[in-house]
């Protein structure tokens, strides 16, 4: 059926959203006095906190800056683009998280929205408890989630904890549980973002298969924020690529990620990830990476026989005995090259900042594009815990090899990286 059969559900037409760079209010009505007399006589503002930067102060950001979309009904959509792009704004947006600046948004049916692991969920009240209210919350009887609390039970693979607060889950069985809400309720539209981060491979391809299900055999539609495009491609009936703001692509999902690939920038040397979203709720909670830099150089571009040096901020809110980091490299298109062995940062107490400088060796690598996550992680009772795992691609280049690459497996790839090496500053 082409699109002009039909039925939109949802509909954006000059969509804007505008934030405010730095401080909004002084926290009391006395400090808003101050602040304001001060601009009035162009004075210093008393309240400002030393060294702020007062440039900043009354400038706006355009997180979204004239979206016009369409969605039908049945659809599957992919939108894709760098960190800033507007992605999770937009889906905010649609899920009436919060206002737009400008514009229109017509939706016609009830969103699911699962923008991050747990999201809607009560920490102190059970699984089973907190399936009630979210289909609640959807506007749903009693009755009618009695008949759907077997599949969502059995989906989510969390039988023996139903009954167990969900402050006591893991991550991964967080988002089991989330996705398999928001999967059987009865909703219109389901809005994922980045959901599939977490999970093992097993459930990330139930899941998949799930959405894929409930787009073509119910009806019903799916808006997925990825940046994994083996996922986007497996899923994905039609993507929409958003830079700065703005859609630059609406159509084919590989043309949308040939477009998406170009976007990728080898000239960055410099993160800041203090305020960057993480793959996971509980992420950046106990431990925080606040700078990531490619070191001596002014761009990320290496020969085959150079050595790649990184440095790493980070604090902690609470003492580690020790602290692992391992790199998880994709090809330019996110399919899987491989995972560094973890390699041990010590032990961390809080109140002062950390730096840690890592050398890796790309001579394994081919000639071409790639970026690595990086997931810093706790080891307690035999089980790797997240601490920290920036929604950030690091991008660089390898030049000069002659090695080919060959085709790589979906998920951690074939080649086994030793570790990366520790340097002392």
């Amino acid at each position: 059926m082409s699109t002009t059969e039909k039925r939109p559900v949802i509909e954006v037409s000059g969509l804007k959203k505008q934030y405010k760079l730095g401080q909004i209010g002084g926290g009391t009505l006395t400090h808003d006095l101050q602040s304001w007399w001060a601009r009035v006589r162009g004075k210093e503002d008393p309240n400002t906190v030393i060294g702020t930067d007062q440039r900043l102060f009354g400038q706006t950001f355009m997180a979204l800056n004239g979206v016009d979309l369409t969605v039908y009904q049945g659809e599957a959509l992919g939108i894709i683009g760098r960190n800033g792009a507007g992605k999770s704004t937009l889906l905010k947006l649609l899920s009436r998280i919060t206002a737009p600046t400008e514009g229109e948004i017509r939706i016609r049916g009830r969103v699911a929205s699962m923008l991050e692991v747990g999201t809607g969920f009560n920490n102190e009240m059970t699984g089973r408890e907190n399936i009630y209210m979210n289909g609640a919350i959807l506007g749903m009887t009693r009755a009618e989630i009695d008949a759907k609390l077997p599949q969502i039970i059995e989906f989510s693979e969390c039988g023996d904890f139903i009954d167990t607060p969900v402050k006591r889950y893991s991550s991964g069985m967080f988002v089991k549980l989330a996705f398999a809400v928001a999967a059987h309720l009865d909703s219109e539209i389901m809005v994922m973002d980045e959901v599939l981060a977490v999970g093992d491979m097993k459930f990330q391809q139930k899941c998949l298969g799930k959405m894929s299900d409930v787009a073509n055999q119910d009806g019903r539609t799916v808006l997925y924020v990825s940046h994994n495009m083996s996922t986007i491609r497996q899923l994905c009936t039609r993507c929409v690529v958003l830079d700065k703001g703005k859609v630059i692509f609406d159509g084919d999902v590989e043309k949308a990620v040939a477009v998406y690939m170009d976007t990728t920038d080898v000239n960055v040397v410099h993160y800041e990830l203090a305020d960057v979203a993480r793959m996971t709720g509980s992420a950046g909670k106990r431990l925080r990476l606040e700078t990531l830099d490619f070191v001596g150089k002014e761009s990320s571009v290496f020969a085959d026989t150079e050595k790649m040096r990184v440095k790493i901020t980070w604090r902690v809110s609470e003492p580690f005995s020790g602290i692992h980091m391992k790199m998880e490299l994709r090809a330019r298109d996110s399919t899987s090259v491989g995972i560094t062995h973890p390699v041990d940062l010590g032990p961390a107490e809080p109140g002062r900042l950390y730096t840690t400088v890592f050398e890796f060796d790309p001579s394994l690598l081919g000639e071409g594009q790639y970026f690595f996550y990086l997931d810093i992680f706790d080891v307690a009772m035999n089980h790797a815990v997240c601490l920290d795992k920036p929604v950030t691609e690091f991008a660089f280049e390898v030049t000069n090899s002659d090695l080919t690459m060959q085709e790589w497996e979906t998920y951690w790839g074939h080649t086994y990286f030793p570790p990366v090496r520790l340097v002392q500053e």
